[in-house]
């Protein structure tokens, strides 16, 4: 089955040294040519695929990064990017009008707390903010991306989000990953009875559209339809990545099921919403 929207992981190079970043493609050596990027972004749309969303690594330095997004809103789809900001000023400048949506990665409202999980110097949320009020300002609706770890647990972010005021708050429980983040991530997982005190202390958001939508670890497993930087469906439901052979030879549909996702768990994890404009 083909889910209604894929996440392209099109580049592993990234600015950040998260700590506990679950998509840091040890394994993976290189990334498609720009044509070949294009083609596997034509067949998801051929396939029935109606959002893209580029992630990375973090996508904004990757050089075709706007001729992915032009191309995407050529064939139709809604289009998506997640990331740190890096280059997002730049892909803004000359490719705004082909996104439709921004996921800022912002995993606490402190700045130290920030440059302990390995983002930023120590004007990363402030840079997050004017990024978000620049995307509103050209049509570009946002969104907003924590990862909840043991650094941010008992934090308190409500002024933040009322601050950037996204449309969809996406709250995460960091998320262990054999092949990605051990050796890493370690001392910052927390258990379930934190990420829910966590979720519960925002709850009151909801009240003002604002309330988080959560993904703990079972629902992050298994639930997302995913394109590694070799244009290879991976999926994570075993704790691991699990790879397909390229959708370039197989074709989107036998690629998928070679990794297998649940269509139940995307569904039963929000991720269906009203993306379109």
């Amino acid at each position: 089955m083909i889910l209604p929207a894929a996440n392209f992981h099109i580049n592993k190079a990234c600015n950040a040294h998260c700590d506990f970043c679950f998509a840091t493609f040890r394994e993976v050596d290189g990334q498609l040519p720009l044509a070949d990027a294009l083609a596997v972004i034509r067949l998801l749309r051929e396939a029935g695929v109606e959002k893209l969303n580029f992630a990375g690594g973090e996508p904004t330095l990757h050089r075709g990064i706007g001729a992915m997004l032009q191309h995407s809103r050529e064939l139709g789809f809604v289009t998506s990017i997640v990331t740190n900001g890096a280059r997002l000023d730049a892909l803004l400048d000359k490719h705004a009008t082909a996104l439709d949506w921004v996921g800022l990665s912002v995993d606490s409202g402190v700045e130290s707390v920030e440059v302990a999980l390995g983002r930023g110097k120590g004007n990363y949320v402030a840079r997050s903010i004017e990024l978000a009020d620049r995307c509103r300002s050209l049509g570009i609706r946002v969104k907003l991306n924590t990862v909840v770890t043991a650094l941010s647990c008992d934090e308190d972010m409500s002024a933040l989000v009322q601050r950037i005021a996204p449309e969809r708050w996406k709250v995460f429980q960091v998320l262990p990953m054999a092949g990605q983040n051990d050796g890493k991530v370690e001392p910052l997982l927390i258990p379930p009875q934190e990420f829910s005190a966590f979720v519960a202390r925002h709850r009151w958001l909801d009240d003002f559209g604002l309330g988080p939508v959560v993904e703990d670890n079972d629902a992050m497993r298994g639930s997302y339809a995913m394109i590694d930087p070799l244009g290879r469906c991976f999926g994570n439901a075993t704790g691991t990545h699990v790879y397909s052979r390229p959708v370039l030879e197989v074709g989107v549909e036998t690629a998928f099921a070679e990794v297998g996702v649940s269509a139940a768990k995307f569904e039963g994890r929000g991720g269906v919403y009203g993306w379109s404009k």
